[in-house]
């Protein structure tokens, strides 16, 4: 039986929320920040797909 690696954590220890409430390091909301230790890697890998579509509509 094959496992797979647990998917680590984005963040960057800059930790501030904006007023989106998403951390300005990371890019997850204060939501998904909470509930990641929870979560499945599933739904991680999924939450940073979300963290890499804020991050490029940060960079426009």
């Amino acid at each position: 039986m094959v496992t797979e690696d647990r998917v680590h954590s984005p963040c960057v220890s800059i930790c501030a929320l904006d007023e989106d409430d998403v951390c300005i390091g990371c890019q997850r909301t204060g939501d998904e920040i909470t509930r990641w230790a929870s979560m499945s890697n599933c739904e991680r890998k999924a939450v940073l797909e979300k963290v890499a579509e804020r991050e490029q509509a940060v960079a426009l």
